[in-house]
């Protein structure tokens, strides 16, 4: 009798696995067919989905300090298969864990990548807004970077204080990866001047690809004035072999924190640093954490930042 449940039980993986298996080469097959006409697909701008909690920050006394954190929540799938195979109640309860450590750790700012809206392979409700009301954040805002029947996911920011004239940005395709893209957003926090936060998701397989991406991440913060919160997964290091983090800290005047540190691993599978926080001259590094929790294949980043006085310095 265990032999046959056992037997049915590789069976449903085995199917699970196939289907998988079609739904990508599909997914492949329509990334790379789906323009026809032979023109390159510029990136595209939309607005982000956005949700209100009804309490909101009142107070904020931690002189000029802001906490802030980043995390690919990996579709809510925890570190395990994938989320077509995963239940959903299963899913819920990976991101129970993933709003406690929100909670327990206290973020005014929080930036999410592989975040699903309602999308049948993860069960088909907001992950964002359910983080969101569980971690009891006000605001929070929902780019979708990949938007397809019954499938929705991308970057989104979840916020303390009152978020205005917030963007999604897509990159153009970059077959056969789904398309990557960023959320910013402009973040009203009493006492402090207008500060502006990105949640950037940058493709995994190719350098060329994520140095484009950070090219166009470039060109459209460059205008913009106001101190700026960089934080997302860019699947790449700081290294000699690739640019990409060069590009954005050198181009937008950001800093990284010890970018050539060798114990700040946030990607448990391959031992690379891939997530990172990149901030501006006005903000300093006060502390700087790897989240030990297990709440996503990726290892969360927390920090807290201080803006600097107006003579520079952040005493």
């Amino acid at each position: 009798m265990r032999m046959k449940v056992r037997k049915a039980r590789n069976l449903k993986y085995a199917g699970a696995i196939l289907l998988l298996a079609g739904i990508k080469a599909l997914d492949a097959l329509y990334l790379v067919s789906g323009r026809t006409d032979g023109r390159k697909r510029e990136s595209e701008i939309t607005f982000p989905i956005m949700y209100a909690l009804s309490q909101t920050k009142q107070d904020f006394n931690r002189s000029n300090v802001l906490r802030v954190m980043t995390l690919n929540i990996a579709h809510g799938r925890k570190n395990g298969r994938h989320q077509l195979l995963r239940r959903t109640a299963t899913i819920k309860s990976n991101l129970d864990d993933v709003a406690a450590v929100i909670k327990r750790l206290n973020p005014d700012l929080v930036a999410l990548q592989e975040a699903d809206g309602p999308s049948a392979w993860s069960g088909s409700f907001d992950h964002v807004q359910y983080v969101a009301e569980r971690a009891g954040i006000a605001y929070s805002i929902r780019g979708e970077h990949v938007k397809r029947k019954n499938t929705s996911y991308g970057t989104a920011l979840l916020s303390d204080f009152p978020t205005n004239t917030s963007v999604s940005v897509t990159f153009p395709p970059s077959p056969p990866t789904f398309s990557k893209g960023f959320v910013i957003s402009t973040i009203a926090v009493p006492g402090l001047p207008s500060i502006d936060v990105v949640s950037v998701h940058l493709d995994f397989s190719r350098k060329t690809v994520r140095e484009r991406q950070a090219q166009e991440l470039v060109d459209r913060l460059r205008r913009r004035k106001n101190p700026q919160i960089v934080m997302g997964d860019f699947n790449c290091e700081w290294t000699s072999k690739e640019q990409t983090l060069r590009l954005l800290t050198d181009d937008l005047k950001l800093k990284a924190y010890h970018p050539g540190a060798k114990n700040m691993v946030t990607f448990p599978k391959s031992s690379k640093r891939l997530d990172w926080v990149l901030v501006s001259p006005e903000f300093d590094f006060i502390t700087h954490e790897i989240i030990s929790d297990t709440i996503s294949d990726h290892q969360g980043v927390i920090a807290d930042v201080k803006l600097k006085n107006n003579d520079g310095t952040s005493s």
